[in-house]
């Protein structure tokens, strides 16, 4: 064949080498987005989809492998990320038939339909530091899984698992990183070599928004939100790497934790990051504002040809997805946890989005209020709503005045707060006093939604009220 020739087919053909690319899931064009389902009167199946469409989401993530959801999604083209639960990954990790069952009644009814790229097993199943059982399973069951996908020659679909920041013990300077002790040997290096033997990512949760909630004096909002100017930059004393923002320094915590084992070369993902756009009272910087210019400078760097990559892994594709499309109301724990949407439940816009990252005009953002940390006085109680389910809140009420010491002594018959014996009062009461002790170990001012804090002393009379 002549050179001429040559190039010229080269370039009739560079085109479908990059649709090659795009629909092996190499990389995509724009965010994509994790839909979540744990809300209310959430859109059907398929006018989510069509709302990702609308929003020209680059992948979409689902934490089961919903039947609607992913006949929805055959025939759209959006690469696809499916989740086995946590609690079938023991009986998998044991038994290779529950592997081929679940591929076979899961996976197979949609594929190649839906454009299914990951199949991850489990959902931070090492941040549980009861189970000490599961985490040993992880891998046999990926292994499992990825021997099922083999054997029905499935080689499009990567086997991975999401993983939080708390899987580090170092993360801080990101040249320190290292995985915690115990399960760095363990559990780590059989993962990453099964990650770096079937070319498949490290997902990583990352999220910026926490450790700047937690040390707002210390940690700069600009460097957070992608917007810092290099004066708020950070070297790394050990890599002499500079850092533009918070979440590069997080996925380069992960990227040195790994080469610290050997495994420098597996590809990262980030399998979550975003910002709450609402919280409960106190809960700082989550608010709109904030949560638009986060997604929105996100989906830019995205945008950007060839890939940004990070400090340590400069040019390498990442693919990122968005949490989440919409506000979950049915999430436990703080009221940030109900809040990471860009869509209300009933579908409408939290605020204007563009996951391509192409467009750089919006509407006004509404001002934050609460970049600052609220100094004063925060209780916990009853949502007015709650006296609409008095079952609910006396089971409520049960499980708080069962824990700790003395939760509930001053409602009991001729304690100071007995009065008035009205199970609303009587909830208030339990619910503060719970939060007061359990706070600052993981309690939440929550219980299933009947709890909010408030600024407003609830003490009277000789009833007085702990307060934070």
């Amino acid at each position: 064949m002549s050179p001429p020739l040559f190039f010229f087919l080269l370039l009739l053909l560079l085109p479908f080498f990059s649709f090659y690319q795009r629909a092996n899931g190499a990389y995509f064009k724009s965010l994509g987005v994790n839909f979540g389902q744990l809300g209310d009167d959430l859109p059907s199946a398929s006018v989510s989809v069509s709302r990702l469409r609308h929003f020209r989401a680059g992948a979409v993530k689902i934490y089961d492998a919903n039947p609607k959801i992913l006949e929805a999604l055959s025939h759209t083209r959006l690469p696809v990320s499916i989740m086995v639960p946590n609690e079938l990954i023991s009986s998998m990790a044991h038994n290779q038939s529950a592997a081929d069952d679940w591929v076979g009644s899961n996976l197979l009814p949609f594929y190649p339909k839906a454009r299914i790229r990951f199949l991850l097993v489990g959902n931070e199943i090492l941040s549980d530091l009861s189970d000490n059982k599961t985490r040993f399973d992880l891998v046999p069951a990926m292994t499992r899984i990825h021997r099922s996908l083999k054997s029905r020659s499935i080689h499009k679909v990567k086997v991975g698992t999401t993983l939080a920041m708390d899987t580090l013990s170092v993360s801080f300077p990101p040249s320190s990183g290292a995985f915690r002790p115990d399960i760095s040997k363990p559990v780590m290096e059989p993962l990453l070599e099964f990650l770096t033997r079937t070319r498949s990512y490290y997902f990583a949760d990352a999220y910026p928004y926490f450790p700047w909630a937690a040390d707002p004096t210390h940690i700069d909002l600009d460097y957070c939100l992608f917007r810092a100017n290099s004066s708020k930059h950070y070297t790394d004393p050990g890599s002499n790497l500079t850092y533009t923002n918070l979440l590069d320094q997080q996925l380069d915590a992960v990227a040195f934790a790994m080469a610290r084992l050997g495994f420098g070369s597996v590809k990262l993902a980030v399998a979550e990051t975003g910002w709450p756009n609402a919280g409960d009272f106190g809960e700082i910087g989550a608010n709109v504002y904030n949560a638009a210019t986060y997604n929105r400078n996100l989906a830019r760097r995205m945008r950007v040809r060839p890939p940004v990559g990070t400090p340590a892994r400069p040019g390498a594709y990442m693919p990122v997805f968005l949490f989440a499309l919409y506000n979950e109301n049915r999430k436990p724990g703080p009221g940030t946890e109900r809040h990471w949407g860009f869509l209300h439940p009933n579908g409408t816009s939290v605020y204007e989005v563009d996951l391509t990252g192409r467009r750089t005009e919006f509407g006004a953002l509404p001002l934050p209020t609460n970049n600052e940390p609220y100094e004063g006085k925060v209780w916990c109680v009853a949502r007015e709503e709650a006296a609409g389910n008095m079952t609910a809140v006396g089971d409520a009420v049960s499980y708080a005045c069962g824990q700790g010491e003395g939760t509930c002594d001053e409602i009991q018959k001729g304690g100071k707060c007995y009065e008035p014996d009205t199970l609303v009062a009587h909830a208030n009461y339990a619910f503060n006093s719970y939060w007061q002790q359990f706070r600052n170990s993981g309690g939440s001012c929550y219980f299933n939604g009947l709890a909010v804090r408030t600024n407003k002393d609830p003490s009277y009379g000789s009833c007085k009220f702990l307060a934070k």
